[in-house]
């Protein structure tokens, strides 16, 4: 019985040695495939990284919002735009002022334009003024 064992081990090793390896072309296939995936997924993931940024940062505006409100019930006004967001770190109303997601400081005004009463700016992901797309500007009052 052991022999018989020992024995097939000793064929299915042979039939391993003699196929131990890949050929050139089935690497180049292998390679081309995982490029042309790359080249299809790639981006599509990149574009839901950039969305879930601004999803981020809309939501940490609308956080600067709830806490602005409360500070305002118990001051019976906003932070001006010197005493900025930093207010409210100093009230307890928020523990920290986390800066955007593409580690950028949100821009505070107080009194807004327009007759806003405040504004909360991110300044997206090319950290100027203006710009579209994902460098787009991302404003309280919008």
């Amino acid at each position: 019985m052991k022999s018989q064992i020992i024995k097939k081990a000793g064929r299915i090793f042979k039939h391993l040695r003699k196929n131990d390896g890949m050929t050139l072309i089935e690497i180049m296939i292998v390679v081309a495939i995982i490029g042309i995936l790359s080249a299809i997924v790639g981006p599509a993931l990149f574009n839901n990284i950039k969305k879930a940024d601004v999803t981020s940062a809309k939501n940490q505006i609308k956080n600067f919002e709830t806490a602005l409100e409360m500070f305002n019930l118990e001051n019976k006004s906003y932070p001006t735009t010197d005493e900025g967001l930093k207010a409210l770190v100093e009230g307890g109303y928020i523990k920290k002022i986390p800066q955007d997601p593409w580690k950028h400081d949100y821009v505070y005004r107080s009194p807004g334009e327009e007759g806003r009463e405040y504004e909360i700016i991110s300044l997206g992901e090319d950290g100027k003024d203006g710009g579209e797309g994902f460098a787009a500007d991302i404003k309280s009052w919008e």
